[in-house]
């Protein structure tokens, strides 16, 4: 498709830029028939392999089923939570070896209690066999059909400088990668010689792959802010696959292959999507309903004793009720009763030392006070683990005043917190918790919520001690 440059009000004007139309840049008609962003019909493919795999491994190891099955659902859902399902642009299998083995290797354990060990080892043995040589059946068909322009990905370059045109012509030059270009994305005025057109600026990115269907974005080397294209990917989820080309890309990372991926030579990061997922989200809501059902059983106990021992103290309900900010909505999160004088806890910073009794600054140094929350969790209103809940008033003004602090509201807020673990709360910097918020929600997974639940346990066994002096 040619591209040229548009007069205003002239018909080629009608295919202007998505974002702002002052900016002289190549413009490109979408098609008619876009396809939607969205998984890619290859991925797909790539889930139906692995369980066709999966079943012959069980019909060839002749284990019983219903546990076979299970153990067979569980490998699925742990290539899922490891990346496994997003389809790489190099189709090596042999880097993708060591997370096949791992997300066959944990349902294994899993599974021991119902399959007796020789035998569970040869169903994993198979299993991973098989689900290896799927994928290479599957890798060479899909190079086959990338050959002949068939299943190949809509991408767009961010960045038009010297090294984006470079990336762009690889693809074109290449069509067996499944890539196939459609244009840039680049902020200021682009170079007149593109191979192809600018769509828009950084900002117009989410609409770019919304109305031309992108499945794929590079980001090379563009002329914005880094912190900038942060914002705008964070802003707006983009519903496309997105990799980073590395500034120092000629140099080896100690990252694992199978984390990365390659575009002829150059290697791409993928950018971390699984808390965003519908698969990471149901697998966080199912940690969360299952962990506060059992920790509110072992707590109940407790529970009763602390809210007798604050009636009798203090003549009020054992609960309190504050509205706090989780996710991008407010809900009433319920707390044990710490406060004689209640004051102005929702614009107040500190509480002072002679609003508590002695019970309650002991509940506030443990912050078992916060063990309630479980009933918030179990109505989907916070999560176990997450960025704290905050007053409205503070989030607003912190909102204002410190970048990045609205981020944390990608996700709904916890009982505890990567920022609470290393000790960032109460009366701490608010930029360092911000920045432990959003670096747990980019790097989520079902085993960081373990590690953190582990670890506020220690904590708790720590301070109980010290809270009795």
């Amino acid at each position: 498709m040619a591209a040229d440059f548009g007069q205003p009000g002239s018909p080629a004007a009608e295919s202007r830029a998505v974002g702002d139309s002052r900016r002289p840049v190549l413009r490109l008609r979408p098609r008619a028939a876009a396809v939607r962003p969205g998984r890619s019909v290859n991925s797909l493919v790539l889930v139906g392999a692995d369980v066709v795999a999966l079943g012959l491994a069980v019909v060839v190891s002749r284990r019983a089923v219903l546990p076979s099955a299970v153990f067979g659902c569980l490998v699925i859902v742990a290539l899922s939570a490891g990346g496994m399902y997003r389809l790489r642009i190099c189709l090596r299998v042999a880097d993708q070896a060591d997370r096949v083995l791992a997300s066959v290797a944990v349902p294994l354990v899993i599974m021991l209690p119902w399959l007796k060990a020789p035998p569970a080892a040869l169903l994993a043995l198979y299993s991973a066999v098989a689900i290896l040589a799927a994928r290479s059946v599957v890798s060479g068909a899909l190079r086959l059909a990338h050959a002949h322009g068939r299943l190949t990905d809509p991408t767009v370059v961010v960045g038009a400088g010297t090294f984006g045109v470079h990336i762009c012509e690889l693809m074109l030059a290449r069509p067996n990668l499944g890539l196939r270009p459609v244009g840039f994305v680049e902020s200021g005025t682009p170079r007149p010689d593109l191979p192809l057109p600018c769509l828009g600026g950084p900002d117009d990115l989410p609409a770019v792959v919304e109305r031309f269907g992108i499945r794929r974005v590079i980001i090379c080397y563009t002329a914005c802010k880094d912190e900038d294209l942060v914002t705008v990917l964070r802003s707006e989820p983009v519903r496309a696959d997105v990799c980073v080309i590395p500034r120092l890309y000629e140099l080896g990372f100690a990252v694992p292959r199978s984390s990365l991926d390659e575009l002829w030579g150059i290697p791409l990061i993928p950018l971390r999507r699984l808390a965003h997922e519908p698969v990471g989200r149901v697998v966080k809501r199912a940690f969360d309903v299952t962990g506060a059902l059992v920790l509110l059983a072992v707590a109940a106990p407790l529970l009763l004793l602390l809210g007798i021992a604050i009636r009798l103290q203090s003549g009020e309900s054992p609960l309190f009720r504050q509205t706090r900010v989780t996710g991008s909505r407010r809900a009433t999160i319920l707390k044990l009763r710490t406060l004689v004088t209640d004051g102005n806890p929702d614009t107040s910073w500190t509480v002072p030392g002679h609003y508590s009794t002695r019970l309650g600054r002991w509940l506030r140094v443990t912050h078992l006070d916060e063990l309630p929350q479980l009933v918030n969790v179990l109505r989907g209103e916070m999560s176990l683990v997450g960025p704290r809940p905050e007053r409205p008033y503070f989030a607003d003004k912190f909102g204002r005043e410190i970048a990045r602090y609205d981020d944390r509201t990608r996700m709904l807020a916890g009982m505890t917190g990567w920022a609470q673990v290393h000790g960032l709360h109460g009366d701490t910097p608010i930029v360092e918790r911000a920045r432990f918020d959003n670096q747990y929600i980019e790097y989520w997974s079902p085993w960081l919520d373990v590690v953190i639940l582990v670890r506020t346990a220690a904590g708790l066994l720590m301070r109980l001690p010290r809270s009795r002096r």
